[in-house]
């Protein structure tokens, strides 16, 4: 049958009808009709314990495809210093490497969805990781992932502007010249105490809100809203081993990166494995 071109404003009600249904369908993933919130359970110190057991197993299972899969990240990450560690991006190069926690929870989506696979018996690949992109919770899922880039982007700011009222506004002159002003200076230990409290302050509300956000927005149908408040409720009823969990991550990142970024590759597939079975413990 022949198909004809209609007049240009029928097509643009039609392409406006189309637009307005992927912005329904979008909006009903990041909402979700089940408003109901999951039950939490209170964590203890020894599902910390598990959870860092399962991520091992999953990581060992797993290997050779999320090794593949995360070998991107040192690559990044080397990219990020070189490029701080030149003029004057030289007093962002910590709070931009160390900003890559903010982020981490986003960038683990891939592994959370693994894990996922082999809880039912399946054999994942580094291919399935992809597998969260055609999730029904994949609007929702990104959402997420920009408010953690929003964050990053505020905290950047934030670093930005205490190296401004403490050693800056000018450029250092090089690397050891910075250096020899951060650790023997009062200017540079009060830009070391305000930076590390304001990025304990950010760190907080990222654990806080995505210690389970998004292992639950990719196993339930819950809904952006429901997914955070449900992770604010795991850190309200477990505190200490919440708070435990983020000292574990940041330290298992921080060795990570030494050197040159390359023990990423190990300490994220396990971190990440490791999320999504903290998130079984943590939900009911």
């Amino acid at each position: 049958m022949t198909q004809t071109i209609g007049n240009p404003l029928s097509w643009s009600v039609d392409a406006m009808r189309g637009a307005g249904r992927h912005v329904e369908a979008a909006a009903e993933a990041l909402g979700s009709h089940d408003m109901t919130a999951p039950r939490v359970r209170r964590l203890t110190y020894a599902d910390l314990r598990i959870a860092l057991r399962k991520g091992v197993e999953d990581f060992t299972a797993c290997r050779t495809d999320v090794m593949a899969l995360c070998l991107l990240y040192p690559i990044i990450g080397l990219c990020i210093a070189y490029v701080a560690l030149r003029g004057e991006f030289l007093p962002i190069a910590f709070p931009l490497v160390s900003g890559f926690a903010l982020v981490g929870p986003a960038a683990a989506v891939g592994l959370y969805e693994m894990s996922r696979q082999r809880e039912q018996g399946q054999q994942p690949t580094w291919s399935h990781a992809f597998a969260v992109t055609r999730s029904p919770a994949f609007a929702a899922i990104f959402a997420l992932a920009l408010m953690l880039g929003v964050v990053f982007f505020v905290w950047m700011l934030a670093a930005r502007g205490i190296y401004a009222i403490t050693l800056g506004p000018e450029a250092p002159a090089s690397a050891s010249a910075f250096l020899r002003d951060v650790f023997t200076t009062p200017a540079g230990w009060s830009m070391i105490v305000l930076g590390v409290g304001t990025g304990f302050l950010f760190a907080a509300l990222v654990l806080a809100t995505s210690v389970v956000s998004f292992p639950l927005l990719l196993d339930r149908l819950v809904g952006l809203p429901v997914a955070v408040v449900t992770s604010i409720r795991v850190a309200e009823a477990s505190p200490g081993p919440v708070a435990a969990w983020g000292l574990i991550v940041a330290g298992l990142l921080a060795l990570g990166s030494i050197p040159a970024f390359l023990g990423l590759i190990v300490v994220l597939p396990i971190l990440g494995h490791a999320t999504w079975h903290l998130y079984r413990r943590a939900v009911v």
